[in-house]
This record gives C-alpha cells, structure tokens and sequence, in this order.
C-alpha cells in the first residue's frame, strides 16, 4: 500500500517451487468467453503489469518478480503507471484491448468496481488476465474470481485485515496482563478495499477482547503516520498496541520511545523485517509481493500458451508457511522483497 501496503519475505525460486493453492476449479480456455488461442511454446509473448504506481515500493516489489519471470520465460513486459489514479488505469487497459499490445495483463487495481467493465472487455478481446492482490469486483473478502474468465491471485483484505488483528492480539500480551488498548491506524479514510480490511481487523480485536481506537488515519507515509501517532498519544496515551501500513508506523515508532507499545505492521519491507528482528516491532503482515509478481506472471503465460491453471489463489496460503504472520520466529532466515 503506499498502498503500500500493503503489504514479502520469500524468494522468487523458492516461492515457485511450491504448489499452488486453488480455491476453484482449474480454468481451461475455453473459459470466460472469448478465449485466447493457445500460442506455441516458442512465442515470445507480451505482459502489460498495471501497477498501483512506480512510485510504490510494493508495486515496484511486484513489478520485480514480473519482469524477471517474463525475462526468463520468452516474454517482455512492460510496466503501465497509473499513479494511483482510478480513471488512468482504466484508459490504460482501454487502449491496450484496442491496440491489442498485449497477450497476457496483470492488474494491480487501484479501483476494483472501475476496472471490471474494461477487464471483461479484454477477457473478450482473447487477453489473458490475471487480477493481482487485490480483488476485481465489490467482494473484498474472497479470492474468487468475480469476473468470469479471470485468473485472480489474491489477498483478500479481510484475510489481511483479520490477520493483522491477531498479530496485534498476539503483541498485547508481551506488554500487559490487564486489558489491552489497541489502536488501529486506517491507511486511506473511505477507500472500499481500506474499509474492508479495517473493519475486519476492527471486529476481530474486539472479538479478541480488546479495546479497539480506529478513527486516526495513518496513511502510507512515514509522515502520515508520525502526525496519527502524535495525536493518538495526545489523546490515548494509555494505548498498548499499534497496527498500521508499515510506512506509517516507520513515522510513529520514534514517538514511542521509552513508551512500553507494542507495534505491528502491514507490509514486509525491509525496514519492517529489521524492525522486527530487533525487537522493535513485534510482527508485521508479510505479503511475499515479488513471489507473488512472479507468480502472477507464470499463470498468465502458462494460460496464454494453452496450460490449465487455477482460477484462484490465496496468496498467503500459496507462498508463505505462515499465512503471512511474520513474527520474529516466522521471519527468521528470510529476506524481504522490497525496501520502502
């Protein structure tokens, strides 16, 4: 998520060495309507990665396993910025179903409702198309495709935002035995797949028994996140737990010193995994972004040149050993994906 999250600690070899966990049947090509035709093995084919943005560490993250999948499987690819912006990308993916660029897209969506319409219209036009980390449609908690004929390897937020609350259960005890005050620091206010993830984590805290403050917005930013940790401790200084994007708790942490807090991160950069190891942090979510790039663009080739492969895949279940609850046991002996 700058959106950064969002949110990477397992090599690219390693990560395709595993078996791929499918939530659905595996597709065939004739799925989805308008079916690619099979191309031959010794095609050079194209990729077109629809990134968040260059600017973003996480995007770049993905970008980097995308790239070198593509260079070592007879593939070339290229990197679309839409910068955050919604609209953007939906022109983006409009000129390349019309220019037809492109044999396999890769879509990072910075508006999933938006880029269904153009999605189904590449589908149409015989692109393969793999919907990456986050959903495509107005479900934000399954991997499932919501547009037929779609490859989607996926984090659900509410998976993520679930697995940052237990992160976060799990620090409250190592700095109370009495009630636990957790703050919930929001990435983007109003954004549906921000709002999805922080009312998971929100319900399960309190499910958890926990004391829940989740109306600060910590942004993806060191800055956003240093200005909600100054007024978070002007107004609960009692606070035990603190969860938010990575790049905003790397603002928030210095204003914790020689304060007994416990912090949990989203997002597994390098910085996050040197927080942690140190003791700093107790966990972060670990989304393995350039695994998951890699394997993004594996599926999509693999389609492109007539395999059958899985419709669905949970990221966190698929590359990690941890469902990307890095903690510093989880953690050890691996290294991050990417540094913000």
């Amino acid at each position: 998520m700058t959106r950064a999250v969002r949110l990477a600690a397992v090599g690219v070899t390693a990560a395709l060495a595993l078996s791929i966990t499918a939530c659905s049947k595996p597709s065939n090509n004739d799925a989805g309507g308008g079916a690619p035709s099979a191309a031959s093995a010794d095609k050079h084919l194209n990729i077109g990665f629809f990134g968040f943005a260059k600017a973003n560490s996480f995007a770049q993250a993905a970008w980097a396993g995308v790239e070198s999948y593509a260079n070592t499987h007879n593939a070339s690819a290229t990197f679309l910025d839409s910068n955050f912006d919604g609209p953007t990308q939906v022109n983006q993916l409009q000129d390349a179903v019309t220019s037809k660029r492109f044999d396999v897209v890769i879509i990072q969506a910075n508006d999933g409702t938006a880029m269904v319409n153009p999605i189904k219209q590449a589908v149409a036009a015989g692109i393969v198309v793999v919907v990456e980390f986050t959903p495509v449609g107005g479900k934000y908690d399954t991997a499932e495709p919501q547009v037929p004929g779609t490859i989607n390897i996926i984090d659900p937020p509410t998976v993520n935002g679930v697995g940052l609350a237990k992160l976060g259960l799990d620090a409250c005890k190592t700095v109370t035995s009495a009630g636990c005050t957790v703050a919930y620091l929001q990435g983007f206010a109003n954004y549906p797949l921000d709002t999805a993830r922080t009312n998971a984590a929100v319900d399960a805290l309190k499910a958890g028994g926990a004391t829940v403050i989740s109306n600060f917005v910590g942004g993806y930013t060191p800055d956003a996140g240093r200005t909600a940790m100054q007024n978070l401790l002007q107004s609960h200084p009692e606070v035990n737990v603190v969860i938010g994007s990575s790049q905003a708790l790397e603002g928030a942490t210095p204003l914790a010193k020689d304060k007994k807090i416990a912090f949990v991160g989203n997002g597994g950069s390098t910085q996050a995994f040197g927080f942690v190891n140190d003791g700093t942090w107790y966990g972060v979510y670990d989304v393995p972004e350039k695994s998951d790039g890699a394997k993004a663009a594996e599926l999509g080739l693999a389609k492109a040149r007539g395999q059958s492969v899985p419709e669905s895949t949970v990221t966190c279940e698929a590359l990690t050993t941890f469902n990307c609850l890095g903690t510093k046991q989880t953690l050890q002996g691996l290294t991050a994906d990417y540094s913000d």
